[in-house]
Parts: structure tokens; sequence; C-alpha cells
């Protein structure tokens, strides 16, 4: 997976650059704290590799899934935003199988698996996924990479904030009790519109101009 990534940071270059002086301690955010790409990063992409997860190209049918938007922005430790960078989120489907050669057993056909937009000037980003699931040995989670020109990718794990096994998730536990809030988010009913939840989590990139670190 590593690998993979360094790979493709170099054919993804993003141009822009933001312009940071130094940041007060009161003004620091605490960066995002990065965490293992796992063993289930796609070998080989989907053809349809866009912002939305619960469709498929040429597929009539839906993810099955509590179907959620997930929103938020990308901002260096002095809260500024980070245009231009691509994000990739990949996650199992309800069935708790990755769209990976080595997790088998039956996926589900309609659930596309990876996804990847840029953020906005104002650092933004926007999926359409499902809430994510257990499977065994691992509490639900969404994995994330952002790229951001020629450093190297920072990788991070989304976790969902009030999940009992968060608490017996070995990659969970390896993060300091003081930062797991950071790597959390909600996920809460939407009230009308098309997606069932909504979850926002805000990715602060280690490098003072917005450089991904970890």
């Amino acid at each position: 997976m590593k690998t993979d990534l360094k790979r493709r940071r170099l054919v993804l270059a993003i141009g822009g650059v933001l312009v940071a002086g130094a940041v007060p301690a009161a003004a620091r955010r605490e960066p995002t704290p990065a965490q293992t790409a796992g063993p289930f990063y796609p070998v080989e992409l989907p053809l349809d590799r866009d912002n939305d997860l619960t469709r498929v190209a040429g597929a009539s049918g839906a993810a099955i899934g509590r179907v959620t938007d997930l929103t938020g922005r990308v901002l260096d430790v002095g809260g500024r935003p980070v245009r231009g960078a691509r994000i990739e989120i990949w996650q199992c489907d309800a069935n708790g199988r990755y769209h990976h050669p080595r997790d088998e057993g039956p996926r589900d056909p309609n659930f596309q698996g990876f996804g990847h937009t840029v953020t906005d000037p104002d650092g933004r980003y926007r999926f359409r996924t499902i809430r994510p699931v257990p499977y065994p040995g691992r509490t639900p989670h969404i994995h994330m990479a952002v790229f951001r020109g020629d450093a190297e990718p920072f990788v991070t794990q989304l976790y969902v904030k009030g999940e009992p096994r968060n608490a017996a998730d070995f990659l969970f536990g390896r993060i300091p009790p003081d930062r797991r809030g950071l790597v959390m988010a909600e996920f809460v009913p939407v009230v009308g519109g098309d997606a069932e939840l909504q979850a926002v989590f805000d990715v602060v990139l280690a490098g003072r101009d917005g450089t991904p670190a970890g």
C-alpha cells in the first residue's frame, strides 16, 4: 500500500502553495493523528471512483447500508484551508468486505468501496458513502489519504464517535487518549434529504503550510 501511494503521489501532484507564517500558540490546531493505511488499499482502482461510493456506474442498484454525507475541511495547523488537495477514502461494504483480492467473501456489487475528490478553495470536501461497519478484529472505520504536492501522503482512519467497539480496537488504542477525539466524528440523523446520516470530519495537516506529515 505504501509503495502504491508513493507511486501515485508522483503522478497526482497538485499545484498551489499556501503562504504561511508563524502560527501563534493559542491559534494552533492540533494535527490529526496519522494511522496505517491497512492491507486493503485497492490493488486496482475501480473505473468508477468519484466521490459517491453508494452508486456504481452502470449499475441500477444502491449500496446496502446507512447512506451518509461525509463532509469536512482540510486545514493547516493555523486553521488555514488547504485547497486543491486530493482526498481518497476506502472502506468495507455493509457485509464487512473490502474490494480487494485478499478479502474473500460476498461483496455488495453496488458499493464502490473507494472514492476521491479534491478540496475547494475553502479546503472543503464531500463524500457520499455508508456508515462504516465492523468486521472481525476491527471497529467501524473509514480509511482516508490526503495527497498534496510531492509530499508524502497523509493517511489516517476515521472512527465513529460513541461506538462501543472502539475501546477494544488495537489501532484506535494506539492513539493517545487525549488525541482520540481528533479521529472521531458523530454520525447523526439527517432531517430530509436522501441521506440517512451526516458526519463532519476536519483533517489538520501538521506542516505549517498544510504539508501532509506522518
